[in-house]
């Protein structure tokens, strides 16, 4: 296989200080779990719901081939491991397509879900799933 394309990112501080790209982006980390975390931070429950909403509803503009708009809304949840020790994510992923009924929306929300790359990492979870939505509750 050709690779398309490669980054990484570097983090020298754990949960609370900052994340970066080598010669690009330079983020403020902060763990939602340190009661003195820096509110401008942001931490990995945030940026795992922009990596997915974002790769997930390019995704899906490619399976409507751009006819329709749509939206993707995900939300990342924070809880105790339900085995060993630790916390695991619970995500869940919504996509509305604006004047598609709800079966139209969940087959595109299946076929960009089976495309999109975050989900083919993320998608054998237990802890993860995705739905169709109204165009209104999500899309605006």
């Amino acid at each position: 296989m050709s690779m398309k394309y490669r980054t990484e990112a570097i983090n020298r501080d754990g949960g609370d200080g900052v994340a970066q790209i080598p010669d690009g982006l330079t983020v403020t980390v902060s763990s939602p779990l340190n009661p003195r975390r820096d509110p401008s931070g942001t931490n990995p429950e945030q940026l795992l719901a922009l990596a997915w909403s974002t790769c997930l509803n390019a995704t899906a503009q490619a399976v409507v081939a751009r006819r329709s708009r749509t939206a993707v809304r995900v939300e990342v949840e924070l809880h105790h491991a339900s085995e060993g020790s630790g916390y695991e994510f619970h995500v869940d992923a919504f996509l509305s397509v604006e004047g598609a009924s709800m079966e139209e929306a969940q087959r595109v929300m299946d076929a960009a879900h089976a495309r999109c790359p975050v989900s083919k990492l993320i998608g054998g979870a237990a802890t993860v799933a995705v739905h169709a939505e109204e165009w209104a509750a999500v899309g605006r």
